[in-house]
């Protein structure tokens, strides 16, 4: 590495080609599928920010070092890396890395002499492609349409910067070179044209498709960009996700492009939760994973409002059938992916106030602290979740015993947490102060208070309230560390007011935190893009869940 502002090539090759490893060793994990859910959209989250940054970004001193190692050059870094490995195809990607790894053996190496190996190589403009993808901030969004034209399929293409606070607006928009895959109902696993979209708008012809065959962009989410279909072409694409025709890591790509398109006002939150419905008959444990996870931001965002129930009552018609279907206890031949499946799905509805869930969460909860049937590592996080949520001091004071008893520090960090689901402002209090007590590790204090942030609203602004409170004592123990920007993204994202961004501004604009600068940032136009989701669609999700509620449909 040259100097720092290459740090990201060599974090993001890493956080890439470990992906790559797993997947060539154990084919049976699906792991594009994870990387997709915890690295791509996590990495678009942020990007899509005014405050993000380039993947390079140039480095003036080492004190600006600790700044760019963020999700921007691990996860949008491994993304990119994995998109050109797709563009190049295998065989040239590994000619043109043994081609570079030769000639810098014992030598530094910036971004460029990467590029210049792959594209000896591959014969393809890599460091015309690249440039567009690691020299400027953002990442696009490709609106696409189709036309039946006879026995082919007529897409017009047009690509615009996406950005969080919604449409791109002004005239200098930024382009991309952007490697598209296109494949279609006929082969839902392989490409059936892949462009290099180099200008702001293009038609693609796509010989011989039939008019009732679905087309998709995007196949296997390895593009990093996010698609707005044309409603007709969205409405072709349901039933795949119904019959599962279309692959996991797709159903997972498209919920999450839609999801994102409603937090940016383009489309309509109504809109995402029917194409949510589709997904009753999901096997995927990741494509669970992130759909529960965006339910979770929507239920955060929800309980500024007094129809916070109703929203809970969503999350129990979309998650029974599966939860139904997986029941408590491992069958067997069961892979480690359905044991994850079902403490997710235990754990949502457990959270949601399931009837059946709950009543099954006590008796197992119960048997386990009586020392008559312990619960299985799988099942724990889910019971413990359920008891405290719906619990009192008691269930509490329990929880907090099995901590102090624990020989192990995972069951100690499974504990911690879920504390935060309790929600008597009391018993809110009470963990609170656990969280900086001496039975909780110093690093691991962060996470007791993040699970109270996110556990309730009145959590939210007990657990701001506490770090202002302790604010001297929080920044001593972690100062210019990585623990002090999570904290603060941990319990000041969930804001939607737009009063509180301010707040958040004003409070660490007279008590500095120069290492979390910019996710102070962040999170202050995180606020704001909640507060304006809030005014703009709160009414409209409100009146859908009350239809649902008036004339109950089969999920």
């Amino acid at each position: 590495m040259e100097w720092w502002t290459h740090l990201w090539l060599n974090e993001g090759f890493a956080s890439w080609i470990e992906y790559l490893c797993v997947d060539h060793c154990f084919p049976e994990y699906d792991i594009w599928t994870q990387f997709v859910s915890a690295d791509y959209t996590r990495a678009q989250e942020l990007d899509a920010l005014d405050n993000s940054h380039p993947i390079e970004v140039s480095v003036g001193h080492p004190s600006e070092v600790d700044e760019i190692f963020d999700a921007i050059s691990y996860s949008k870094g491994a993304s990119v890396i994995r998109m050109l490995h797709d563009y190049i195809g295998d065989k040239d990607f590994k000619r043109g890395m043994n081609m570079y790894l030769t000639k810098f053996q014992q030598k530094n190496a910036a971004t460029e002499d990467l590029w210049e190996s792959l594209e000896n190589a591959s014969g393809k403009p890599i460091a015309a492609v690249m440039n567009t993808w690691t020299k400027q901030m953002g990442f696009p969004l490709i609106y696409v349409e189709d036309e039946q034209v006879e026995d082919d399929r007529l897409l017009r293409l047009s690509q615009k910067k996406f950005c969080a606070s919604g449409p791109f607006v002004g005239e200098d928009c930024p382009q991309w070179m952007v490697p598209i895959t296109i494949s279609t109902s006929e082969d839902p696993n392989q490409a059936k044209l892949k462009i290099l979209m180099d200008k702001s708008e293009m038609n693609v012809v796509l010989k011989n498709v039939n008019p009732d065959q679905w087309v998709k962009l995007n196949l296997g989410t390895v593009g990093f960009y996010r698609t707005q279909y044309s409603s007709a072409m969205l409405e072709s694409l349901l039933p795949g996700i119904r019959d599962l025709s279309l692959p996991p890591v797709d159903r997972l790509g498209l919920q999450n492009d839609l999801f994102s398109l409603a937090r940016a006002g383009i489309i309509s939150t109504v809109e995402v939760l029917k194409v949510m419905e589709a997904f009753v008959n999901e096997p995927n444990y990741t494509v669970w994973s992130d759909l529960s996870c965006n339910l979770g931001i929507l239920s955060t965002l929800l309980s500024h409002t007094d129809f916070y129930e109703e929203i809970q009552e969503f999350v129990k018609d979309v998650f029974s059938p599966i939860g139904e279907r997986l029941g408590w206890d491992p069958k067997p031949g069961e892979g480690h992916l359905d044991a994850l499946l079902r403490g997710l799905v235990l754990g949502k509805l457990g959270k949601a106030g399931h009837k059946a869930t709950l009543e099954e969460a006590r008796r197992r909860f119960k048997d386990h602290v009586e020392g008559k049937q312990i619960l299985s590592a799988d099942l724990r996080s889910p019971v413990y979740l359920t008891v405290l949520k719906h619990g009192d001091g008691t269930t509490l004071e329990i929880m907090l015993k099995l901590h102090k008893q624990a020989d192990m520090q995972e069951e100690k960090n499974r504990i911690e947490r879920v504390l935060g689901a309790t929600l008597s402002p009391e018993l809110i209090q009470k963990v609170l102060t656990f969280a900086l007590s001496e039975e909780v590790r110093p690093q691991d204090t962060v996470s007791v208070i993040g699970g109270v942030a996110g556990g309730s609203k009145h959590g939210r602004k007990a657990a701001w309230k506490f770090i202002k409170d302790n604010w001297e004592e929080l920044y001593n123990r972690y100062q210019g560390g990585f623990l002090i920007s999570r904290l603060i993204k941990l319990s000041v994202e969930g804001f939607a007011v737009d009063k509180m961004a301010g707040e958040v501004k004003a409070f660490f604009e007279s008590h500095p935190a120069p290492s979390a600068e910019r996710t102070i940032q962040q999170c202050c136009e995180n606020i704001l893009l909640n507060a304006a989701w809030l005014k703009r669609d709160a009414e409209s999700i409100h009146q859908y869940l009350l239809q649902r509620k008036a004339s109950p449909q089969a999920v």
